[in-house]
């Protein structure tokens, strides 16, 4: 049997709620939130339905080794070029490629035995976008929405707040980032441009000069205003033009609402926070994120492509990869902590896969859906945690595996959404938000 098919088999709804939450496994999943929310409430916490999520993706697949399960072990051709250094806790080394994430271990988890079986970009962004695997093979480079990808589906659960759309994605789309049968009206909010740039302003959710100046603008006029906003095409919506009415709705509240408008406005910060996150382009999206979660935005994903590195990945990681990822993320992290809003954000990292044991002869590594690492904090996640094992030489998880399934259902617990319920497509075809799954039980210690 090939080892890709070593995976965990799915619980059920009873299954899920007496794993997840112990004597409460007889009570429904609305009932079970409410007494969350209740705990949550007693000890000054956030309740789930007040939790926003910041998902950082890195497209392409990140190389565990070179980040957060470091084999240093293991022979050269394995263990790379990087060292492994020891983190804040005793015992638990990363890469020497990230040691601000190091020093501040103690703030979030790492889950580094979650793994699947397709190695493929196209299939992988889908299974780790929507908890779904797609119904047959795609291509590698593929763009497929055959299911509602997380963002989305909070979107569908939470709608506007405050005027601010549920869903925003920066600076563009994932493959599998889109609503599918859930409707246009839920794909993400596209902010596009580099926020790093002195210059920087978001021109798509800039007030239209007729609205600004005051001037009275019909239906057909306020849609041309409108109509440069990144927000529906076809590769996120099962039908672009369905929803078009709620878009533009959403559209003129976010244009006009004051309180987006200043979530934008990075000349706001500090320079000691801004320099904090890096002062480049990732760095300042990651601070831009954490403002739209002030501000009340569910759900933010902070795209960056270019992990994919088959070739040279060791001069990448040096040259800037590894030390921008570091920065941002370790500042994004810290900077949630003192702000008091780590327990109430939701801040995940993680790309489609990981990436070959062994290098290659082009001094990169292939795709490995065998084995990866992921990383989560805030939102009552314990910090300085490691959850699963891969084996000695980082080919396979080995202890405490973990399904995208599982990652999915525990993502959506912690935002107090039922990852168990059942929708329904456009044509009234029922199908399961999550197919099976289980929570990661330790991220609810």
């Amino acid at each position: 049997m090939s080892p890709f098919n070593t995976n965990c088999n799915g619980f059920g709804r009873r299954d899920f709620l007496q794993v997840g939450f112990g004597a409460l496994g007889g009570l429904a999943f609305t009932d079970v939130l409410a007494l969350r929310a209740q705990a949550a409430q007693a000890r000054g916490k956030a309740s789930p339905d007040q939790i926003n999520c910041i998902l950082v993706w890195l497209d392409g697949g990140p190389s565990h080794y070179e980040t957060f399960d470091p084999k240093p072990d293991a022979p050269q051709d394995i263990r790379g070029d990087f060292k492994s250094i020891p983190t804040c806790v005793p015992g638990v080394h990363f890469s020497e490629s990230v040691p601000l994430l190091a020093k501040t271990f103690n703030k979030f988890s790492v889950v580094r035995s979650i793994c699947h079986k397709d190695p493929n970009h196209g299939g992988g962004n889908h299974y780790l976008m929507t908890g779904s695997p797609t119904p047959v093979p795609v291509g590698c480079g593929a763009f497929v929405s055959f299911h509602p990808s997380f963002g989305s589906m909070v979107s569908y659960e939470r709608g506007v707040r405050g005027g601010l759309p549920s869903y925003m994605s920066l600076p563009s789309v994932s493959r599998s980032g889109g609503p599918n049968f859930l409707g246009a009206q839920h794909a993400p909010f596209v902010i596009g441009g580099d926020p790093s740039d002195k210059s920087f302003r978001v021109r798509d959710v800039a007030i239209p000069e007729g609205i600004s100046e005051g001037r009275a603008m019909n239906r057909n006029d306020l849609r041309a205003s409108l109509d440069r906003m990144q927000r529906i095409h076809e590769q996120v919506a099962e039908d672009p033009t369905v929803g078009f009415d709620q878009f533009y709705q959403q559209g003129m509240e976010l244009v006009t609402s004051p309180t987006a408008q200043a979530a934008f406005d990075l000349s706001k910060e500090p320079e000691k926070t801004r320099e904090l996150y890096g002062k480049n382009e990732f760095g300042q999206r990651l601070l831009l994120a954490r403002r739209l979660a002030e501000v009340g935005v569910s759900f933010t994903v902070a795209y960056w492509g270019g992990w994919d590195h088959h070739r040279a990945l060791f001069k990448g990681y040096k040259d800037s990869y590894a030390d921008r990822l570091d920065r941002g993320l370790s500042g994004l992290i810290t900077d949630l902590d003192q702000r008091g809003m780590l327990d109430s954000t939701l801040v995940i990292c993680l790309g489609e896969f990981g990436r070959t044991p062994k290098v290659n002869k082009d001094a990169g590594r292939d795709h490995w859906p065998g084995a990866m690492s992921v990383l989560m904090a805030g939102a009552g996640i314990p910090g300085g945690q490691i959850i699963g094992a891969t084996d000695p030489k980082g080919y396979y998880a080995s202890e405490n595996i973990y399904s995208p399934e599982d990652f999915a259902v525990s993502l959506y617990t912690k935002l107090g959404i039922d990852p168990h319920q059942m929708l329904h497509t456009s044509t009234g075809r029922p199908v399961h938000l999550v197919n099976g799954g289980k929570p990661i039980k330790e991220l609810f210690a």
